[in-house]
């Protein structure tokens, strides 16, 4: 089997990329560094079933690429703090970049599997949000050129399975933490562990009440692999739809609790005015569709996931901190100064 995955350099799609090297598939990487780190890649770069090919699926994909049994299309910047910075980059990569993997999925005839996001929800007003939910979208919002970059490429996927029968599945991933997680993610697990293991308070916005549901990352890869894995006649072809992330929800101010029990320490919190934003303030998926689809479940407790996060990040920021103390690390390639943004207003 060879599997492509786009965005295989990032936090999600490095460790399906291990992940399907453990299943003894022929993986191809595609990825840009636009936010993906090279070094993500480090544990297996050197197995000679593996290819990393830096490329930007939005100006088109490899010609020597081969024929593929599964594509899985990660490729996509998914931290708030790039909705600004990369909106036109996030509009691209949904528009043209998510075609020109269908185009492939329709000449190799693969099975592609779509990483779609809980923010297709929306603000719900349906809780927990099941697949057949709607949702309840801003398209002006700060937000808009993710969640709706998402909507757009989820009807794309539906109008190439009906127009080309094209076997693609939609993922509709939830709140992801885990090792390889950007340090300067901007979200609230890499925030929260990155300030209690720097003994610093953690940030709160508002009254902490906000709801999230925390999958593991080998939990949503288990998912991702097990939609794609699923008999093409046993796809919901209405909804080809399923969520992936954990059902238990807790809140922001709880969450803080279990990192700082993760970190062994008793960091203050620190309450702040909640910004002027559409972030959803409640989130949970109702993940019985892929259950009753594959057998899936999200296995990996909380204190369990925590524990391995917070080891990772204890390991990263020292890693960090020691370069910073060397100077420029010139046998190592600097994402940092590779991934910068260029001008994808063309196209769109």
């Amino acid at each position: 089997m060879t599997a492509v995955v786009t965005g295989g350099a990032g936090f999600i799609g490095s460790h399906l990329c291990e992940a399907l090297l453990e299943r003894g598939e022929e993986v191809v990487c595609i990825d840009n560094l636009l936010t993906g780190d090279i070094r993500n890649l480090d544990d297996f770069i050197d197995d000679p079933r593996f290819r990393f090919i830096e490329a930007d699926i939005g100006e088109g994909l490899p010609e020597d690429l081969p024929a593929p049994d599964v594509i899985f299309n990660l490729a996509c910047p998914a931290s708030p703090k790039d909705f600004e910075a990369l909106s036109l980059e996030i509009l691209d990569v949904c528009s043209r970049g998510m075609v020109n993997v269908l185009e492939l999925a329709r000449e190799s005839g693969a099975v592609l599997v779509q990483a779609s996001t809980s923010e297709v929800y929306g603000e719900p007003e349906v809780h927990p949000q099941i697949e057949d939910y709607w949702g309840h979208v801003s398209s002006v919002g700060e937000r808009s050129c993710y969640d709706e970059g998402k909507r757009y490429a989820e009807a794309l996927v539906m109008a190439y399975r009906r127009r080309h029968g094209v076997d693609a599945r939609l993922a509709r991933i939830f709140n992801t933490y885990g090792p390889r997680m950007r340090i300067d993610d901007g979200r609230v697990v890499p925030n929260f562990v990155c300030q209690a293991l720097g003994g610093r308070p953690l940030t709160i916005y508002g009254d902490g009440m906000q709801t999230r549901s925390f999958c593991y990352v080998a939990d949503t890869v288990a998912g991702l692999l097990a939609l794609a894995d699923a008999d093409p006649g046993d796809i919901d072809v209405a909804c080809p739809a399923y969520n992936i992330g954990n059902g238990t929800e807790i809140t922001v101010l709880e969450f803080a609790e279990c990192v700082m029990d993760a970190c062994g320490t008793s960091a203050e919190v620190q309450r702040v005015p909640l910004p002027q934003s559409d972030d959803p303030t409640r989130r949970r998926p109702d993940t019985s569709k892929l259950t009753a689809l594959t057998g899936w479940r999200c296995e990996t407790d909380l204190a369990t996931g925590l524990a391995l996060t917070t080891e990772w990040f204890a390991a990263k920021l020292a890693e960090t901190i020691g370069r910073a103390a060397q100077g420029p690390d010139r046998g190592h390639r600097d994402v940092s100064v590779v991934s910068r943004p260029r001008d994808h207003t063309h196209g769109l």
